[in-house]
């Protein structure tokens, strides 16, 4: 008996210290942000973050595909970002927890103001990482933050929170993290480029009923850190070829209402030549790259689409720079390759005006296709 009443003495005692984790949290009871919108509007910034439950959040194998995701919005504002933030805590009725923010949006009152403030502020803050997605937006953000993906999925299953699997497959304008456009910010020879993401209420259905879905239309292009210009997707055509992390990008050849094929581009082996000549920066550009055949619409030789393709590809990157030009955007990063080999002279000629670039920048554009695959019917090809 007394062995007995020792251990169960013992016992108790070690339990005696185990008084709990009065500082931890249920998982199911706290208010997951997903998404963070920034808005300034009449010298205030107005704060969007959208919310998920935790079990939207988790994956698991219980989720029932087509059943609606609850989506909760919520509202700041304030002096700074900070304060328009921290004024959503007093309504909150559960602990917030910010670690799951996967991406930023900001709208074009805060871009033109300027994102430096404000990106330096969310950063200041422990629980959100620094290489999260960040967009740019014409929309409001009480219609954006409340899209699903199709099937009724999870917001965190459209282009907004997982934009490679989409770049894999179409590679047009590049998703970049917070940190990314960032450093093309503080870069002087960079120029920042910011995706911009939109509404798209046109294109699908479920039965009869139309589903709107996100997507990537354009970018928008930064002055020093305040936002200068946007432009279309279609504007910026030429400048997919530029990107050493292209994927998979369509085009058809020739270009209009009625070309001989489409091809699958990959591979970009990307080249960039700067000099200065007579005070002007000058450029010679050579890109290689592979191809597969996609579609075919008549008889043609393997010679004739890959000089149809170098061509078509040639006048893509062309017509791009031309649009940047209007803008006074240096939309194939030409500045950059400049900057990197010849600072000094970069710097000269900057002295003297802000943008280097004109009609007269692009000396030549040499591109080499290799069509690799025709395909496993060879029907046409000669």
């Amino acid at each position: 008996m007394k062995r007995r009443g020792l251990l169960l003495g013992l016992c108790l005692a070690a339990l005696l210290p185990l008084s709990g984790c009065w500082n931890s949290k249920d998982i199911q009871n706290m208010d997951y942000a997903t998404a963070i919108g920034l808005d300034y509007v009449d010298g205030k910034y107005i704060t969007y973050v959208q919310f998920l439950n935790f079990s939207n959040v988790g994956r698991n194998e219980t989720v029932q595909i087509g059943k609606e995701v609850p989506i909760w919005v919520g509202r700041g504002e304030g002096a700074t970002v900070s304060q328009s933030m921290s004024s959503i805590y007093a309504t909150s009725q559960m602990h917030i927890f910010w670690g799951h923010v996967k991406t930023i949006v900001c709208s074009e009152s805060l871009l033109k103001k300027g994102v430096e403030e404000a990106y330096n502020s969310i950063n200041r803050f422990g629980e959100i990482r620094y290489n999260i997605y960040i967009f740019g937006t014409k929309e409001k953000f009480t219609d954006l933050f409340i899209q699903k993906s199709i099937f009724n999925l999870s917001p965190l299953d459209t282009i907004m929170f997982s934009p490679e699997q989409i770049y894999a497959q179409r590679s047009f304008i590049m998703p970049l993290t917070g940190n990314q456009v960032i450093a093309q910010l503080t870069e002087p020879g960079e120029p920042a480029m910011l995706p911009s993401i939109s509404i798209v209420r046109d294109v699908w259905k479920e039965d009869k009923r139309s589903r709107p879905m996100l997507k990537i239309d354009g970018a928008y292009f930064f002055q020093g850190k305040k936002m200068q210009t946007w432009m279309a997707e279609e504007e910026l055509a030429g400048s997919r070829w530029t990107q050493k992390q292209l994927k998979r990008s369509l085009i058809s050849v020739p270009a209009g209402d009625h070309p001989y094929a489409t091809l699958v581009l990959i591979n970009p082996h990307y080249h960039v030549d700067a000099r200065v000549k007579d005070g002007k920066a000058r450029f010679d550009l050579s890109l290689q790259l592979d191809a597969t055949l996609d579609d075919l619409n008549r008889e043609v030789s393997v010679e004739e689409l890959e000089r149809l393709t170098e061509a078509a590809v040639r006048e893509d990157i062309m017509d791009s720079f031309r649009k940047g030009l209007a803008k006074q955007v240096d939309v194939l990063k030409l500045e950059e390759t400049l900057y990197r080999n010849h600072p000094k002279q970069w710097h000269l000629l900057h002295d003297k005006q802000e943008f280097l670039l004109d009609r007269d920048s692009i000396n030549s554009i040499t591109v080499k296709v290799h069509l690799r695959n025709t395909g496993k019917y060879k029907g046409r090809i000669r």
